[in-house]
């Protein structure tokens, strides 16, 4: 079996070094909790693999110490966005995700907050807290509705099981339309302006792309019925910014749920924050306590895969990005 040298680069490398250890009791592992020292960690020990997550660090993300031409030859990537790293040469490196590991999870908290809307918890927490008893029909039914789901990857799939047993109608948009389990339809990104006004959920879980950029803009919500809600768990700047500000507060749509913003944290004067009809959590609709443990188990066993000479599971094309 082959040899390797990995850097396990996380804010939580004494589990990670635990699973991958137990995994491969032979290897030389390194741990690297911070971002600037990942660059000298990686010449010191010539690793040729790096597990890595982007988290909140300082210094910013040593990209080029991954991707831009040292010995690195394998980065997994923690979690499943990538465009961090782009551009990389796949000739040279190869990038994995860990795409699908919290795709459960993710799929939950879309489920959980368009039911908040549907149900109106929002304007009933408010009630509560003044003490007043208004029965007044405001809550409706998620079933019998129409979810449009953009990016049908392991996220974008589990989000359509949850709603199709639900009793929605679910539309699918892909780059590579193709029959996908769970959904009524699936159609390519070209159709999506007639797709719109069907939809009384919109969730977004595509990565962020040339082509994605910008995706949900000014006319998307123009086209949105009144009553529509955006659940937003892609990356920042899938979603115009100021369009959906300008859609919330006019009144274009009903809300919206959002996990990524295209600047995090999210700044303070940000109207987002004010905004009765926008519940916002911060970039961790994956993160639940058994999150990392099973991103770094998913690494192990690719790496049995490294050590074999076999091919990688989830490895990237760093043009299509997924």
């Amino acid at each position: 079996m082959t040899a390797a040298t990995v850097i396990l680069h996380t804010n939580e490398t004494e589990e990670a070094m635990q699973i991958v250890a137990g995994a491969h009791p032979d290897l030389d592992l390194h741990g690297c909790d911070n971002h600037a020292a990942l660059p000298g960690l990686i010449a010191a020990t010539g690793a040729d693999v790096v597990y890595s997550v982007r988290f909140a660090d300082e210094a910013p993300f040593p990209r080029a110490a991954l991707v831009g031409g040292g010995p690195v030859r394998w980065v997994s990537v923690g979690g499943s966005g990538i465009d961090h790293l782009v551009p990389w040469d796949k000739a040279r490196v190869t990038v994995t995700n860990a795409a699908g590991v919290a795709a459960d999870m993710m799929a939950e908290y879309v489920l959980g907050t368009y039911l908040s809307f549907t149900l109106d918890l929002a304007r009933f927490r408010g009630l509560q807290a003044e003490r007043r008893w208004i029965a007044d029909g405001s809550v409706s039914p998620a079933m019998g509705g129409t979810v449009l789901i953009l990016g049908l990857g392991k996220t974008g799939q589990a989000v359509a099981r949850r709603m199709q047993a639900m009793g929605l109608t679910v539309l699918g948009v892909r780059a590579r339309p193709q029959d996908t389990p769970h959904c009524d339809e699936v159609h390519g990104m070209e159709a999506l302006p007639g797709l719109w006004a069907r939809a009384d959920l919109v969730v977004a879980c595509v990565p962020l792309l040339d082509s994605t950029r910008g995706l949900i803009d000014a006319a998307a919500f123009a086209a949105m019925k009144p009553g529509a809600v955006l659940v937003d768990v892609s990356r920042g700047g899938v979603t115009d910014e100021a369009a959906l500000i300008a859609a919330l507060g006019s009144g274009a749509i009903r809300g919206a749920a959002l996990d990524v913003f295209a600047t995090e944290p999210l700044p303070a004067e940000s109207p987002l924050w004010g905004m009765e009809n926008v519940i916002i959590t911060p970039h961790c609709s994956s993160v639940d306590a058994g999150w990392s443990a099973r991103s770094v188990r998913m690494f192990a066993e690719n790496l049995g895969r490294y050590r074999r000479g076999e091919a990688l599971s989830n490895i990237v094309d760093p043009v299509r990005g997924y």
